[in-house]
């Protein structure tokens, strides 16, 4: 199931940061001075792709963030996916969030789907329906649908999903990664009692999103 402990770093990271620690440390090699941007570009691919550990909150009923960044839709509309009116929350990961994606609820999952499509900046709205996205239908534990679709974004072009149907998640379970700032959209049923407004900044597994 891939749910590995937290190694700090992603795996995903580790052959970009090779490639890119062994560019600095060649360059620094004939040259201290022109060595600098490449070992700030080292930096940059070091944080991209930290991946901390995260305390699980204790409550039962609690959806939680599956990603690291900003809120940029709270609203009720149509879940393309389930085929149901749902309440939708979108969080927004900008290159500088952490981008490894954990499960919002415990459940099993009922079906995943992959769309290609286009690669438009994941802070708009029509990034939901336009962009490369893969979504996962749970049923959680209490039998209600909670819907979590990856959404590539402008400079993103690799969705990672380590998960397929029939699996089971647990909360906070690493399922997947999307790379260089994207989004996650989460559709719940109309039921749940949102605990984020557009514009809060949340964290993976740490934030609770809604309440079912």
């Amino acid at each position: 199931m891939n749910n590995y402990p937290h190694p700090v770093i992603a795996r995903e990271g580790w052959p970009f940061l090779g490639i890119a620690a062994v560019l600095a440390a060649a360059v620094t090699f004939f040259s201290a001075a022109w060595s600098i941007p490449f070992w700030i570009i080292t930096l940059f691919v070091l944080q991209f792709f930290r991946d901390p550990a995260r305390v699980i909150p204790q409550n039962p009923n609690a959806v939680l963030s599956p990603a690291d960044g900003r809120i940029v839709v709270v609203e009720k509309t149509r879940d393309p996916y389930a085929g149901r009116d749902a309440l939708k929350i979108s969080v927004f990961m900008n290159v500088f969030n952490v981008h490894s994606n954990r499960a919002p609820v415990d459940g099993k999952i009922q079906n995943v789907q992959y769309f290609p499509g286009k690669f438009i900046n994941a802070d708009l709205d029509k990034a939901s329906v336009e962009n490369e996205r893969n979504a996962l239908i749970i049923t959680s534990v209490n039998g209600q649908t909670v819907t979590c679709v990856q959404v590539a974004g402008l400079i993103a072009r690799r969705i990672l999903c380590y998960v397929k149907t029939n699996d089971m998640l647990t909360k906070g379970q690493r399922y997947g990664f999307i790379r260089f700032g994207s989004r996650v959209d989460v559709y719940l049923p109309l039921t749940a009692i949102p605990k984020v407004a557009v514009g809060d900044k949340v964290s993976a597994t740490e934030t609770v999103l809604a309440e079912l």
